[in-house]
This record gives structure tokens, sequence and C-alpha cells, in this order.
């Protein structure tokens, strides 16, 4: 099967995606289904104690980054190179989590983390570019955070793979499990204090961790409940423009001369003096009030 007809089987044939601009395919977003693919992988390394377990997450992980750029706007051409980088790596990945050697390890790990990160990467950008709060975009930014928290997951065990120190100061040889329930209490905030990192360097991830997770969640959270409310103030202003009542035709309240011949005649005033330009008056017609004035003014006047 080819990176194309695995990108295609990815786009559902349904109307369930979004608009795009005039002239320009639907892109969809299937971020319920990442988000489940997500799910599936940490459960299966949190309750699996074996080696097949990291070259398993990593081809999920490979799902995962397929579903993310399938709703990118991307050429064809573009799209089935990135595709065939993407898988081609991901299978290197595997063979290396495979090994026995920790350099191979601490590499596949890495890749794990590079992929999940340029797919949060994607996601992100998708849910705050949309003007509007949906279901979709709900389960986007929630498989985003997901996703940080495994990249960091993925980076906690390259380093341990790489250096000879031990990472945690209460246990010597952690798992992929340890790591990944290390690195979402640290991106929660949460610091049970049951695993604490023992290398400066893990010490400094799990500082840019935690911060990481704060700023996504103030952000995020402000642009959901914005787009929430400005759908609601646009729903508001249409049923208020709905409700109110058409304007009148015509200019003003003055009946159409056309349609109403004697009308035009029974609304004819006379002119006043100063309405004739032959007196030294302006050829603009005078309201009722200014002639009242006119004439008050001529009764005072003398002689």
């Amino acid at each position: 099967m080819s990176t194309g007809t695995l990108l295609g089987n990815l786009r559902p044939a349904n109307g369930t995606g979004e608009a795009g601009h005039p002239g320009q395919p639907v892109r969809h977003n299937r971020y319920g289904l990442l988000l489940v693919v997500l799910l599936v992988s940490y459960v299966l390394s949190a309750f699996v104690q074996a080696k097949w377990v990291a070259a398993v997450q990593i081809g999920l992980f490979l799902g995962v980054s397929l579903i993310a750029f399938q709703a990118e706007r991307i050429q064809r051409r573009t799209a089935r190179l990135l595709a065939g980088v993407i898988v081609l790596g991901s299978v290197v990945a595997v063979v290396l989590a495979l090994n026995k050697s920790e350099v191979d390890s601490g590499l596949a790990y890495c890749w794990s983390a590079l992929l999940l990160a340029a797919a949060a990467a994607v996601i992100i950008r998708r849910v705050l570019s949309q003007p509007e709060v949906s279901l979709r975009s709900i389960y986007g930014a929630v498989s985003a955070y997901v996703i940080i928290g495994l990249v960091f997951a993925a980076i906690y065990a390259a380093i341990n793979q790489f250096t000879h120190l031990e990472f945690f100061a209460q246990v010597s040889n952690p798992g992929l499990k340890t790591f990944q329930y290390f690195s979402f209490t640290t991106l929660t905030t949460l610091g049970y204090g049951d695993y604490t990192a023992k290398q400066s360097g893990g010490q400094a991830v799990a500082v840019i961790e935690a911060m990481l997770g704060q700023i996504f969640l103030a952000t995020l959270v402000a642009r959901l409940v914005a787009g929430y409310r400005g759908a609601s103030l646009r729903k508001q202003a249409a049923s208020a423009a709905a409700a109110s009542p058409a304007p009148a035709t015509g200019s003003g309240n003055q009946a159409d001369p056309a349609a109403d011949p004697g009308n035009q005649a029974g609304s004819a005033q006379p002119a006043s003096p100063g309405d004739d330009p032959a007196q030294g008056g302006t050829a603009v017609r005078l309201s009722p009030r200014a002639r009242a004035r006119q004439a008050r003014r001529a009764r005072l006047r003398p002689g």
C-alpha cells in the first residue's frame, strides 16, 4: 500500500470535516480517533511490560502523526514525500527499539518524541485558528495535551538510555510506564514526589514541562472560551436581526407622488416670501418652524 493510499484511507468519505476556502478540498479533522489511539498507547505501556511495547507504540505514534497531518493543506507531492519520510523513519525506529542496545533504544525514543512533537504543533495551530468552538476542537485540545505528556516521557527515557547515571533518585532501571507516570504528574504540576529526577538534565527538562503545561492550559482554555463567547454573540446578533422589522421603502415617511397624485396636491404648502429667489430669499425650502420665526419677525417689524 502506497503512502498516498494510506493518507486517503484516513480521510472520511462523509461530510464530517471542516469547510475550506472556495476552490479547495474539504479537510477533515479526525481528532476523536486520534485521542482514542493515544489512550490505547498509554494504557498498553502502563499495563504490559515487554520489549515489543515500545515498538508497538511507535506504530501507534505513526498513526497519530498521519491523522494530524492529513488535515493540512499540503500539495499532493509534498504530502507523499512527508508521509514517506515518516513511515520510513518509524520502521527504522521500530527496528532500533527491538534491539538490546541502549543507544538504539535512545534513538527510538528520540524519534517518538520528534514525531509526537510535530503532531502536537500541527494540532495546536489548527485548534487556535478555528473561529468557533466545536466538539472536534475540544478533542484536538485534549489530544495535544496528552501528546505533550508522551513527548516528555520519551525525552526522559532517551536521557536515561544515553547516560550512565540513574535518572530517578528513588528507583533504578525504570521502565517506560514510570517515565510516562512521571511526565504526566509533572505536566499537571501534581507533584506526588514519589519519583524525582536525580540528574541535572532531567531536572531541567522537568521544569520546562511543568511551565509548558501551565502555559498550554492558560492559553488554550482562554482561546476556547473566547471562541465560545464569540459564537454566542454572533448567534444573538443574528437572532436580533431576524426579529427586527424590515425598513420601509422609499425616502423617509413621504408617500410616493407617482403612486398618489392627490396626496401630492394636498401636501403642497404655500411658499413664504423668503422662499422666492427674486425677493432676495434662498431657493431652499424652509422648515415650518423657520417660517414661523420669519412671520413673527415680520409682525414685529415697524411700518
